[in-house]
């Protein structure tokens, strides 16, 4: 099926999570790092014992820090950005990529950060020759579809594996562009049947994690988290400006990894400032200012890329 429609827990965990947030954000929470921390601590391991240092699972590049949503758990909502305006100019762009074909990269990639991707008029071509020069590179589209049209998504879909359309609303309702989207590519699957389309029914106003106190709607507390963390182990962040941060916690650029106008993409990965943010995380949150009230843990793709490569790794 060329395109499909989740919704998190069905109308239970919609319910759940717009009329006791945080009940369902804390209870969420508590599952996750029960459930997932022991695969955490595995990945760890072997990334801290590889050598040489393995390249990211997910390359996360935003390309403008801009965002047209209202999201009120995301910094990055138009009512709430606080980033100067930036956006990447093509020779750094096209640098990283042609920095990630001669890495031999194989992971994720995903054109997009903190903020929505079609708001890049470049968004297209530039998709285009990433596709060209990492053919075996899994290319994902996160969007939240509101300027999105059929032809916006015959014009993308050549060149990714996957395109998520992050339907936010209040009454668990499609969009009318996106409900347009769907019934077109219902009725063609023959014009998708290389991509996976996927709506991912949210609320708007639900609330997720502190994100390391940067979460509009939901503060950082004192309480110390002291699970580890995957991100500096699993995620490349490039802001437009060539700046390497955390992870998407940090949408106001606290963080400095490296900076790739100065530093190639695979020196910078294994950065000194890299370096002690793992050795530190290993041990659990608290060993690191940023993280040790963040209380972000992530449920989707990032645990299956984890799983499968320790699932290879033992055999």
């Amino acid at each position: 099926m060329p395109i499909r429609i989740t919704n998190f827990a069905g109308r239970f965990g919609w319910n759940m999570r717009k009329y006791f947030p945080k009940l369902a954000s804390e209870s969420y929470l508590k599952f996750q790092f029960v459930t997932r921390g022991k695969s955490q601590k595995d990945y760890i391991e072997y990334f801290m014992n590889s050598n040489p240092v393995p390249y990211p699972n997910i390359v996360n590049l935003e390309t403008i820090n801009r965002c047209n949503s209202t999201c009120e758990f995301c910094t990055a909502n138009k009512n709430a950005e606080k980033r100067p305006f930036a956006r990447m100019s093509d020779e750094l762009y096209y640098s990283i990529i042609d920095q990630l074909k001669d890495w031999g990269y194989k992971g994720h990639l995903t054109l997009y950060g903190n903020n929505e991707p079609w708001l890049d008029t470049r968004i297209v071509e530039f998709h285009k020759y990433a596709r060209k020069q990492l053919p075996d590179a899994f290319i994902f589209m996160s969007t939240n579809g509101l300027l999105l049209d059929i032809d916006k998504v015959k014009s993308i879909v050549p060149y990714v594996n996957q395109l998520i359309i992050n339907n936010y609303c209040l009454d668990m309702k499609l969009h009318d562009n996106l409900k347009e989207i769907y019934d077109y590519v219902k009725a063609h699957p023959e014009e998708f049947k290389d991509v996976d389309i996927l709506i991912q029914m949210r609320y708007i106003k639900e609330v997720l994690t502190n994100r390391a106190g940067s979460a509009p709607n939901k503060k950082a507390t004192e309480k110390v988290i002291k699970e580890t963390c995957l991100m500096p182990y699993t995620d490349m962040w490039i802001t437009p400006n060539g700046k390497l941060g955390i992870c998407c916690c940090d949408n106001f650029e606290v963080t400095d990894m490296g900076d790739l106008t100065k530093t190639p993409l695979k020196e910078a990965w294994n950065s000194p400032a890299y370096q002690d943010l793992r050795k530190k995380v290993a041990m659990g949150r608290q060993n690191y200012p940023f993280c040790k009230h963040c209380d972000f843990i992530d449920a989707g793709i990032r645990m299956k890329i984890v799983k499968d490569i320790l699932k290879k790794n033992k055999k």
